[in-house]
């Protein structure tokens, strides 16, 4: 049976300067706002994501030859992890530097390659994923949105939903249903649509905070060139699957309730609370421990492993740190008496919000049973 083996990292020798590199940004073009600061990985700003591309902070282990920087994946990792500790407003670049990006430099061809990665490097060019469809659940296999050929090209219909980031984006990879008649797992391709196409049409989602990150997008005869096609006609499901364990493992999977944790601190050093200081102890040991599981998964990925099943134990165990941190503050602060404004609306804004984390990367039901059958239990 495999098991999750955690390991000591080491460090790159750069780490301490680009740490120093990444706050000095972050204090000069950061977000001050506390509440916009939690959760931050879904807050747009594209002027600071074009700061962070001039930085040489985006597309860090890229080839030099398509506008990366050839660094290491802990190098990588460093970066981002004070990024989202500080609660910089990165959601604007996220997807496209975490996963289309190195989505694209795999699977695409020259023409895809040159024309979106250096753009993304450069903190110019973000994209969002075409997953989720209407009715469907977490049913992902259940793809209605199609592609059909008309002579070379190709002409995209149907829908998809709750797509982040879809209004500040300048592409989408999307699954769709490229054979006819084909049914679940068969037939699917992914295509990479520009935003701008004639045809495609995106609406906002907003949700019960007042916030606009989710989006309906429509393709209606949407009609692209046969190089949009990313990777091999017919393989979309396990190029998507695939794309998806990008996304499972990193700091991001344990860091969006961390603002309300660093106030939590800073009240208990004056609340003279033993609750309280009890708790700060326990989410301290618990983020700990979390750090240490997800730099692991870093440091096999950069020495060419595949922890594709410990990346989703870590996103699995992420997010029931993230959700249950506003709760157990919540259950925890005498809330008549405080005097710590900052802590309440950040603990209000992420209670209601959090109940969304473990769908992002599959729901915990979907990736309890991956886990599973890793582990040979079914």
């Amino acid at each position: 049976m495999q098991t999750f083996v955690t390991e000591a990292v080491d460090w790159p020798g750069t780490a301490p300067d680009l740490r120093e590199q990444v706050r000095a940004l972050v204090a000069a073009h950061g977000e001050r706002d506390p509440v916009r600061r939690a959760n931050c990985w879904t807050k747009a700003n594209p002027q600071f994501s074009k700061k962070l591309g001039e930085a040489g902070l985006l597309g860090m282990t890229w080839p030099k030859e398509y506008g990366g920087h050839e660094r290491s994946q802990l190098e990588r990792y460093v970066v981002i992890e004070e990024l989202l500790a500080a609660g910089a407003p990165v959601g604007a670049h996220w997807i496209a530097d975490r996963q289309s990006g190195p989505l694209l430099l795999r699977l695409g061809n020259e023409e895809l390659k040159r024309r979106w990665v250096p753009e993304i490097a450069r903190g110019e060019a973000f994209a969002c994923i075409g997953l989720s469809e209407p009715g469907s659940g977490s049913d992902l296999a259940s793809v209605r949105t199609t592609a059909r050929r008309d002579g070379s090209d190709w002409v995209i219909d149907g829908q998809k939903v709750w797509t982040s980031g879809a209004h500040v984006s300048h592409f989408m990879i999307a699954l769709v249903r490229s054979e006819a008649g084909s049914e679940r797992q068969q037939g699917l391709s992914q295509f990479v649509i520009p935003m701008d196409t004639p045809g495609v049409t995106v609406k906002p989602i907003t949700d019960l905070t007042g916030a606009h990150e989710f989006n309906e997008v429509f393709f209606d005869a949407v009609r692209l060139p046969a190089h949009a096609l990313l990777g091999e006609e017919g393989a979309g499901w396990k190029q998507a699957t695939a794309e998806l364990s990008l996304e499972r493992s990193g700091p991001e999977r344990y860091l969006s309730s961390m603002v309300l944790f660093l106030e939590l601190v800073r009240h208990a050093e004056t609340a003279q609370d033993p609750a309280l200081a009890e708790l700060v102890g326990r989410l301290a040991a618990e983020a700990w421990t979390l750090r240490l599981m997800s730099a692991s998964v870093a440091a096999k990925l950069a020495r060419g492993e595949d922890p594709a099943l410990e990346a989703t134990m870590v996103k699995d165990l992420g997010n029931s740190y993230e959700q249950a941190i506003p709760q157990l503050v919540q259950a925890a602060v005498d809330w008549e008496r405080i005097d710590a404004q900052v802590v309440q609306a950040v603990c209000f804004y992420l209670l209601q919000v959090s109940p969304s984390f473990s769908l992002r990367g599959g729901t915990r039901e979907i990736v309890k049973g991956i886990i599973a059958r890793g582990l040979g239990l079914r």
